[in-house]
C-alpha cells in the first residue's frame, strides 16, 4: 500500500529539492526551460519566454493539490547559488501496482557535476522510504548517453527497449527502460 506524503523538502550535500515556487521562474527559464537541448532530452517543449515558463510552473504548483492524480515534482536548487537548476519528478504513480516513474533534467551549465545523480538518488530514497514504492522505473531516449550514465550510476537495471516511441524532427527514437526494486534499493543502501 502506497502512502502519499506529497512533495516534501529534501536536502542533500549540495542541493535542496523542494516544491516549485513562482519565484523560481527566472532561474528555471534561464537554466533549463528555455534551452532546446535540455528540453529535447526531456521530450518537452522549449519555453521561449518568462511568461510561458511562469505558466508551466503554475501548472506544476497546481498539481501539488490535485487529489485525483498523485505526482511528486521537486525543483532542484543549487545550495551555493540558490538557482533552480532543474527538476526531478515522479510524473507517473501507479497506486494499484505500487510503482512510480522518474524523470529529471538539469540545465546544460550544471551538467557533469553529479547533480542529476544526487537528485535522482534523493528522489529514489524518498520514493522507497516515504511513498513505499515496490518499484521505481526510469527511461531515456536512445542516444542520450548522459542520462544513461545517471541511471546506471544510480544502480538501475536495464529492462528493455520500446521501439519508435518518440517522433521528432521527422524521425522515430526508441525509449530504453530501467528499474529498481525496493529489495535492491535496500541492499544497495545496506538496509536490513
Amino acid at each position: 500500500m502506497l502512502t502519499h506524503p506529497g512533495t516534501q523538502p529534501i536536502e542533500t550535500e549540495r542541493l535542496f529539492l523542494r516544491a516549485f515556487k513562482m519565484s523560481d521562474t527566472p532561474s528555471a527559464w534561464a537554466n533549463w526551460a528555455s534551452d532546446a537541448e535540455s528540453q529535447a532530452l526531456l521530450v518537452e517543449p522549449v519555453y521561449a519566454t518568462l511568461e510561458e515558463t511562469q505558466e508551466l510552473l503554475q501548472r506544476y504548483i497546481e498539481q501539488y493539490d490535485c487529489t485525483d492524480r498523485i505526482r511528486y515534482r521537486w525543483a532542484i536548487i543549487e545550495k551555493s547559488s540558490g538557482e533552480c537548476i532543474g527538476q526531478v519528478a515522479y510524473f507517473l504513480v501507479h497506486d494499484r501496482y505500487h510503482y512510480g516513474e522518474l524523470e529529471y533534467c538539469v540545465g546544460r551549465a550544471f551538467r557533469r557535476r553529479g547533480y542529476c545523480s544526487e537528485a535522482v538518488r534523493a528522489a529514489m530514497d524518498y520514493g522507497f522510504e516515504k511513498v513505499h514504492f515496490h518499484k521505481i522505473q526510469v527511461s531515456h531516449m536512445e542516444g542520450n548517453e548522459p542520462s544513461r550514465g545517471v541511471i546506471l550510476k544510480c544502480g538501475f537495471t536495464y529492462e528493455g527497449t520500446l521501439r519508435d516511441v518518440f517522433f521528432s524532427d521527422g524521425a522515430y527514437t526508441d525509449r530504453l527502460y530501467y528499474s529498481m526494486l525496493e529489495s535492491e534499493w535496500k541492499t544497495q543502501r545496506g538496509i536490513q
